[in-house]
């Protein structure tokens, strides 16, 4: 694990890189971000949000969908995974947005995990862009990056999201969930990660970075 000092200065440098990081879903309220964030499941944002650029343009409110159908709903969202089952549970997320919540999307945990389609990682993004509460939704690029940093050792994503709630310092938790997930998505990948490219590469824990290393002198010998 990470030091106290190494994981403030990892922090200061993504802020200073990123200093209003954000989601890269595309909405415009409350609700359009719970559609587009439950339609996200195994899907790149870019799908998403070409998909609803479409949909949120004909309905974007809970009565709009409803009033859409299944099958319309569908048709919109037929170029994302699982779009049958996400399309039953945006429906019915619909329906109890109304008939529960007068069609506002709920700001504290236990509602909003009881939504269809919606678990832990959903509600904390929600939680975190729409409410500006210090939450960390683990998704599989923060917890790639937790793990191979050093940020966190946790074999779930429930026990990453613990650790990293403790360790990361306050003035960064707010923002923490989005610096993450793009230095995940761009810099810390799955496979190839960019560690000569990386901001935080000399206080990073990955087993590799002595790989990372030699190619980065090498490019340095190059220039």
């Amino acid at each position: 694990m990470l030091t106290a000092k190494a994981i403030k200065e990892i922090f200061l440098r993504f802020r200073r890189a990123n200093p209003q990081p954000t989601t890269e879903l595309i909405y415009r309220s409350h609700f359009e971000l719970l559609i587009a964030v439950i339609l996200s499941a195994q899907a790149t944002d870019k799908s998403v949000n070409k998909a609803t650029a479409l949909l949120f343009r004909e309905a974007n409110t809970p009565e709009k969908i409803v009033a859409l159908g299944a099958t319309a709903l569908k048709r919109y969202i037929q170029s994302i995974g699982l779009y049958t089952t996400k399309a039953k549970n945006i429906l019915k997320t619909c329906y109890l947005l109304i008939e529960k919540f007068h069609s506002q999307v709920p700001r504290n945990r236990a509602d909003l995990e009881s939504l269809p389609g919606v678990g832990r990682k959903t509600a904390n993004v929600i939680l975190n862009t729409c409410f500006n509460e210090p939450v960390i939704a683990v998704d599989t690029h923060i917890f790639r990056v937790a793990n191979r940093t050093g940020l966190a050792n946790g074999n779930t994503p429930l026990a990453v999201e613990k650790q990293l709630m403790a360790v990361i310092p306050k003035p960064f938790l707010q923002d923490a969930h989005h610096w993450l997930i793009l230095h995940g998505r761009y810099t810390c990948t799955a496979r190839n990660p960019k560690c000569p490219d990386c901001i935080i590469w000399d206080l990073c824990q990955y087993p590799y970075k002595t790989i990372a290393s030699s190619s980065r002198n090498n490019n340095q010998i190059g220039k």
